[in-house]
């Protein structure tokens, strides 16, 4: 049973108190589909629907974006209590294009899923065509692929840069080295991917917008045991890959938001 009172959010108000459902999160964020799993309780249904709801307006909301776009065109659908993996909190895949979030354990984890599925969305628009199926604009960043010439596709380049980079953007970024460092530690493979270092950074961002306090979108990235292993940008490289990021989103928001018109 989903234990309502465990997150206590401070934001805007975006229901005025009223209760939604997974179809009102369909249609309010431009998802492709929505689907609830068959063991979801109905009680269990409209609290995880208030949570998702409000959580995914704060994203919207921080970083200035028409709610209809995180559906990112409606090629992202959304799955609670369903088809999710045993002890994950949450987790995108990238051949269904599906963010499924678990039922009691999907807390904390929408931000850097979000990030993944946007990750993969946007690679084959910023980035010159490659080989591999399933490949995230992070990767093929990294991998100096050519980008397509556009100013958005610059902005994104920037937000790769600032969070990987440092100096005269030619040294890898201490948050880099730490992330190379913890999987030496932890003999793994998973820290030092361009997709998750861009997906920690990326929920470290939102977790630090001073506004918004909601551990049902993220949580973690400050007080954690990983965070105090160095895992996630220290603050004052938050701030920078924030405003990147607002540079790149604000003006994408914009943009989309003409072309819907």
């Amino acid at each position: 049973m989903l234990i309502n009172q465990q997150y206590t959010r401070h934001g805007p108000d975006y229901r005025f108190g009223e209760q939604v459902t997974f179809l009102d999160i369909k249609q309010t964020f431009g998802f492709s589909h929505v689907r609830v799993g068959r063991w979801v309780t109905r009680e269990e249904s409209r609290i995880a629907a208030d949570l998702v709801f409000d959580s995914l307006a704060d994203l919207a909301f921080i970083l200035k974006l028409p709610p209809l776009t995180l559906g990112l065109r409606q090629t992202v659908s959304l799955a609670f209590g369903h088809g999710g993996q045993k002890g994950v909190q949450a987790h995108y895949a990238p051949a269904t294009r599906e963010l499924a979030l678990a039922k009691n354990a999907g807390a904390g984890a929408l931000a850097h899923e979000f990030w993944h599925a946007f990750d993969h969305y946007i690679a084959e628009k910023s980035f010159q065509s490659s080989t591999k199926r399933f490949q995230c604009a992070s990767d093929l960043w990294l991998a100096d692929l050519p980008i397509i010439e556009h100013p958005l596709n610059t902005r994104l380049s920037d937000i790769f840069k600032v969070t990987f980079l440092t100096g005269n953007n030619d040294e890898p970024h201490d948050y880099v080295r730490r992330a190379i460092a913890l999987d030496k530690k932890y003999q793994t493979q998973y820290f030092s991917r361009p997709t998750e270092m861009m997906a920690r950074a990326f929920e470290a961002c939102i977790e630090s917008y001073t506004e918004i306090s909601n551990p049902y979108l993220v949580s973690g990235t400050r007080f954690s045991a990983l965070a105090k292993e160095g895992a996630y940008p220290d603050e004052s490289h938050r701030q920078r890959i924030f405003q990147a990021l607002i540079n790149y989103f604000e003006p994408l928001g914009i943009a989309l938001g003409k072309t819907s018109q």
